[in-house]
C-alpha cells in the first residue's frame, strides 16, 4: 500500500443544499417569523426581497461551519438569521446607492416603493438583526457582529469614493471587497464555529476560510458581469460599468492598455457610458483580463480550501470545500 494522499473530498452544490436542507428550512421559518411588523410597508418590502430567493449562501455557511466543528442547535439558526438580515439590509441600501432597478431577475424594492422606503426598511432589518443578537446575550457574538457591520458600512463608503474613479487599482478594489463582501462571509463561518464550542484556533481557521471565500466569490461575480448570461444573472450585463464601478476585469485591461486606449477607458469609467460596453468588452478580451480575474478568484478559492486543512474531515468540511470551488465555477 502506497502513502499517496487522496484528494480531499468536495461536495457539489446539490449535495451541499441537500445536506443543509433541514437547517435552511428552520432558518427560513425563523426569518419570516422575525420579519413580521405591524407596519404594513415593512412587511411588503421585506417579503419582496426575502422571497426573491437567492442561494442563502451566508446563513448556509454558518450552519456548515458549525457542523464542521461540532454539533449545531437553535443558536446556529438564530445566528444564521442575523447574518441574512444584515446581508438583506445591505442589498436594500446598495440598490438605492447604485440606482439599480433589477436584482435576481425582479424589480428592486426601490424601483417599486422608492428610495426612502428601501433605506428605512433596510434600517429596520439592521436593527432587527441587533435585537436577535442581544437575545443570545453573548458578548463575543455581539463583538463580532458589531465589528462586522461597522466594516461593511466602511466598505459602502469606500466603494462610493471609487465610483467613476478611473484610478482605482487592484489593491483599492480588493479593499472594498474585503469590507463589503468578505467580512460577512468570515463572520458567518467564525460564528458557526464559535456556537459549536470550537477553540480559538479553529474559529480563526474558519474566519480565514470565510474571508478567502468572500474574495473568490466577489471576483467571480465581477467576471460574470462582463461574461455571463443576463437572464441567468438576473441583472443587466455591464451593470458595474453603468454604476461607475471599475472592477478587476476592467482594472486589469486598463493597466495593460496602450496610452490611447487607456485614456478612452478612463473616459468611459468617468461617464459610466454603457453604450461603450462593446469597446470595453473588446479591451478586456484583448488583454486577457477575464482569464486573469478568474485566476485570481481561483487563488482565493484555493486559499479558502487550505484554511480547512487543520479540521477533522467530515461531510460539512467537504461541503465547505465544495462551496469554494462552486464560488468560482458558477454561471450566475
Amino acid at each position: 500500500m502506497n502513502n499517496v494522499a487522496l484528494p480531499a473530498a468536495r461536495l457539489d452544490l446539490p449535495a451541499i443544499q441537500a445536506l443543509a436542507a433541514g437547517d435552511m428550512a428552520a432558518i427560513d421559518a425563523l426569518i419570516r417569523d422575525r420579519l413580521a411588523s405591524d407596519v404594513v410597508l415593512i412587511n411588503q418590502v421585506a417579503e419582496h426581497i426575502v422571497s426573491a430567493g437567492g442561494k442563502r449562501l451566508r446563513p448556509m455557511l454558518v450552519m456548515l461551519a458549525g457542523r464542521a466543528t461540532g454539533t449545531i442547535g437553535a443558536e446556529h439558526h438564530q445566528l444564521a438569521a442575523i447574518v441574512e438580515f444584515i446581508h438583506t439590509s445591505t442589498l436594500l441600501h446598495d440598490d438605492v446607492v447604485d440606482e439599480s432597478d433589477l436584482r435576481r431577475g425582479r424589480s428592486t424594492a426601490n424601483a417599486i416603493w422608492g428610495n426612502a422606503a428601501s433605506v428605512l426598511v433596510g434600517d429596520f432589518l439592521y436593527s432587527r438583526s441587533f435585537q436577535l443578537m442581544v437575545e443570545l446575550d453573548r458578548m463575543p457574538v455581539m463583538r463580532i457582529l458589531a465589528d462586522t457591520t461597522n466594516r461593511i458600512a466602511e466598505g459602502e463608503v469606500l466603494q462610493l469614493l471609487h465610483v467613476r474613479n478611473p484610478d482605482t487599482d487592484e489593491a483599492a478594489y480588493l479593499s472594498v471587497i474585503e469590507r463589503k463582501t468578505a467580512v460577512l462571509f468570515a463572520a458567518g463561518t467564525k460564528l458557526g464555529a464559535l456556537a459549536s464550542g470550537a477553540d480559538e484556533a479553529m474559529q480563526e481557521a474558519l474566519y480565514d476560510y470565510g474571508m478567502q471565500l468572500g474574495y473568490a466569490f466577489q471576483i467571480a461575480d465581477d467576471v460574470l458581469d462582463y461574461s455571463g448570461d443576463a437572464d441567468a444573472l438576473g441583472k443587466n450585463l455591464g451593470d458595474d460599468l453603468a454604476e461607475g464601478k471599475a472592477t478587476l476585469p476592467l482594472i486589469h485591461a486598463m493597466a495593460q492598455a496602450t496610452p490611447e486606449l487607456r485614456a478612452r477607458l478612463r473616459t468611459i469609467v468617468e461617464t459610466g457610458d454603457t453604450d461603450a460596453l462593446p469597446e470595453v468588452l473588446t479591451a478586456i478580451e484583448t488583454a486577457g483580463s477575464l482569464d486573469y480575474s478568474r485566476a485570481r478568484a481561483f487563488e482565493y478559492a484555493e486559499a479558502a480550501e487550505r484554511a480547512l486543512e487543520g479540521l477533522t474531515d467530515n461531510e460539512a468540511v467537504a461541503a465547505l470545500r465544495g462551496l469554494a470551488r462552486y464560488a468560482v465555477e458558477r454561471g450566475h
